[in-house]
């Protein structure tokens, strides 16, 4: 069973710091980008900023970058992304040339990288690793055999599992349990109709084929199709991404026995155990009727159908391990047809990524001492303290919000958690060991070994200094259960994050983007969780009425966004970034101006204060995507598309109008009783 986690960490990026109250001055160290922070050589002037706004700020970069071959997209998360990667790869290489002593973080990433790299192993070893796994699925002889299959955690089925905050008490873990089992991206790529849908499921038949082809199934074209036809039905009681959302529906505290009433057929006590988590009393169910109905199809589904897909499961998700044959056609289908890339990645990129996952800890307390200036951490303390007197201000005078819900609002705020750049104790990693030229045996190890320290939580106080970020990330994070905000290393550095830019540029980037973070405790999600993070309604009937009328309006918007002939943003889905995002830059435009004391910004190569904070936010958002790839995110990421998010909240706020003269009959412009607000 693959782990599943709670999607409590809203999760967004883009970052720019700033010294509040200082404006640049001739002897201040030079802005990395441009004269001030922002990339006037993008500008296109030839677009109107009342009409397209990104365009505008981004135009010429837009139309003379080419996204590089072996990406599904380029903009500046991916920017600051390699340049970590680069980072991280020098870390490795100077480990692995150090000859570390057994037993060492040190060694363990030398020798995790070294497996990886060792292709020809690989080769070598051919498909005998998967061997012991794929005998035991082939012996499925009963419906009672596949039942004891459910706590491993190295298969996988219509349900996962994983240790979480509990919601209704934070201060311990809860098991969660929530639907699993696709192998596209979600329901709507088995469901949705269309010649595109048609030529993905039939990449993915091909895909199927040419997995089982590689481990020797004798009938790889009737696997294949048994496969896809069980995993459609999957997708038929899948939940979709927008009903996940909802907090109500979707966090169910239940007891066991409840539980095993939900999904009579599973067989709970022995897959618990096997988990490492006997004895568990109550659990949190997701999405309820899928965890039900997944039951039922392990009942009703043939033995063969369940055979075939357990074996493509386990293969495919170690296809990467494998020989050169599984690892090209786990490219071809999951890269090249989905998302449009065009060449495999580098190895050495690879494997610096695998290592992140695996061992991202050990590599990020390198990486901070190295690439994290101790001063960073005080500027964005900083930051933190001036865009929360924003949202105060805001809270305060808000209109809508009745004064005991205000309340509440103000003591969640108060108690906000902000962390910064590293966590304040490290992983422990001595219980796994890693060994040379094992490269299968060393991923399963560990994720065996990242299991059991997610399980080994159940009985022990909840780990406020836990992240769930490394350092090197370039993220940021909000966790809901916690009432924390989260922001790495790694996103703390130019073009977000410049202590030499323009204060103007650092509100409209990073400002915005720790705006963000503490919106989410306030987005359709973030706000039925109180200050402890227990969820609890502590909204008024008024000002809930109130708050859900807004948010209808900024669906409706997002919903008229259509990047792809055959796909638009989905309001619904896109809910809580959406709120983030506007209410981030209204928070971060109001802790600007605060930081002015009632003075005049200055006018820099002719663009005022309020100019410079807007293109910002929109020089944030510079991205180009692969139409694949942009499919994909319509439908599955909770997310808008980077140029949705550089445009569409502008709309809403008054003072953008103001700084570039946008009016009637400007392409973006909204009638004042049109525009949305929020936070």
């Amino acid at each position: 069973m693959r782990t599943l986690f709670l999607t409590a960490a809203a999760i967004t990026g883009i970052l720019a710091g700033c010294s509040p109250n200082s404006a640049p001055a001739e002897e201040a160290a030079k802005a990395e980008i441009g004269s001030f922070g922002i990339d006037t050589g993008a500008i296109d002037a030839s677009v109107k900023p009342g009409d397209d706004f990104y365009t505008y700020v981004n135009g010429k970069w837009l139309a003379d970058f080419e996204i590089p071959a072996d990406k599904a997209r380029y903009g500046v998360f991916d920017e600051l992304s390699d340049r970590a990667e680069t980072n991280l790869r020098a870390i490795v290489d100077e480990l692995a040339a150090s000859a570390p002593a057994s037993g060492t973080n040190e060694q363990k990433v030398a020798d995790l990288y070294s497996s990886w790299m060792d292709e020809a192993s690989l080769e070598t070893r051919g498909v005998s690793p998967l061997k012991p796994k794929l005998d035991q699925i082939s012996a499925i002889a009963s419906r009672s055999d596949l039942m004891k299959l459910t706590g491993d955690i190295f298969l996988t089925f219509p349900f996962g599992a994983g240790v979480e905050t509990d919601p209704s008490d934070t201060s311990r873990y809860a098991v969660w349990i929530g639907q699993d089992g696709l192998g596209m991206p979600n329901r709507d790529y088995y469901l949705k109709s269309g010649d595109r849908f048609d030529q993905y499921r039939t990449a993915y038949t091909a895909y199927l084929t040419r997995i089982f082809e590689l481990i020797g199934n004798p009938n790889p074209a009737t696997a294949a199709q048994q496969v896809l036809n069980l995993e459609r039905k999957i997708a038929e009681i899948h939940w979709a991404p927008e009903r996940q959302r909802n907090v109500k529906e979707a966090v169910n505290q239940m007891s066991l026995a409840e539980l095993k009433a939900l999904a009579p057929t599973v067989n709970w006590d022995g897959m618990l155990t096997d988990l490492g988590l006997p004895g568990v009393e109550r659990v949190v169910v997701q999405e309820t009727t899928a965890i039900s109905d997944g039951g039922k199809l392990m009942q009703s589904e043939p033995l063969e159908s369940w055979r075939n897909y357990l074996a493509f499961h386990y293969v495919n998700d170690n296809a990467s391990y494998l020989t050169k044959a599984f690892d090209d056609a786990n490219f071809e289908f999951y890269s090249r047809t989905l998302r449009g890339v065009e060449t495999q990645r580098d190895r050495w990129k690879r494997g610096v990524g695998l290592l992140d996952r695996l061992l991202g800890e050990a590599l990020g307390q390198i990486y901070v001492a190295r690439h994290f200036p101790a001063d960073h951490k005080a500027k964005m303390d900083e930051l933190v303290v001036n865009l929360r007197a924003g949202l105060k201000s805001r809270l305060e005078t808000l209109e809508w919000m009745d004064d005991a819900t205000r309340q509440e609002a103000l003591k969640k705020l108060s108690t906000f958690e902000p962390r910064v750049g590293y966590p304040s104790k490290w992983r422990d990693y001595s219980a796994l060991s890693i060994e040379p030229g094992k490269l299968f045996e060393n991923v399963a190890a560990a994720r065996r070994f990242e299991w059991n320290r997610n399980a080994s939580r159940i009985n022990s106080p909840v780990d406020r200094e836990e992240w769930g970020m490394n350092p090197q990330t370039v993220n940021a994070y909000y966790n809901p259960l916690m009432n924390q905000i989260t922001f790495p290393a790694a996103i703390l550095q130019p073009p977000f994050f410049d202590p030499a830019a323009d204060p103007a540029v650092n509100y409209g980037a990073i400002g915005a983007v720790i705006g963000h973070e503490i919106g989410h405790g306030f987005d359709d999600q973030g706000r039925e969780f109180d200050e402890t993070g227990k969820i609890r309604n502590w909204w008024s009937e008024q000002t809930n009425a109130n708050f859900v009328a807004s948010t209808d309006r900024l669906a409706a918007l997002f919903d008229s966004y259509c990047p792809l002939a055959d796909g638009c943003v989905n309001g619904r889905l896109t809910m809580g970034e959406n709120i983030g995002d506007l209410g981030g830059l209204q928070m971060a435009y109001e802790a600007y101006r605060l930081s002015l004391k009632g003075e005049d910004a200055p006018v820099i190569d002719g663009f005022t204060g309020d100019q410079r904070f807007f293109m910002a936010w929109a020089q944030a958002w510079k991205a180009k995507q692969r139409e694949d790839a942009l499919r994909n995110q319509l439908l599955t990421d909770p997310h808008s598309p980077a140029m949705v998010r550089g445009t569409a909240p502008l709309r809403n706020i008054d003072a953008w109008y103001e700084a570039f003269g946008v009016k009637e009959g400007d392409k973006m412009y909204l009638p004042p009783d049109q525009r949305v607000r929020i936070w």
